[in-house]
């Protein structure tokens, strides 16, 4: 069985790929897509109030 990076190279050369990395690349240079992308990834790290920040999962209801 193939390894995971495997798969991901795999699909990476292939043209389905191609398109999927182009696209990507062109989000990336896209300043309104940044801006949403960098907002996501702070509220990510500011986190969501599920978790304590002591590194436990919620408590169970």
């Amino acid at each position: 069985m193939a390894s995971l990076f495997h798969k991901v190279a795999r699909f990476a050369k292939s043209p389905a790929g191609k398109r999927a990395i182009s696209e990507a690349k062109r989000m990336a240079n896209d300043p309104h897509k940044r801006q949403q992308a960098k907002e996501a990834f702070d509220k990510i790290r500011k986190g969501s109030g599920g978790s304590r920040g002591d590194g436990r999962p919620p408590a169970s209801r």
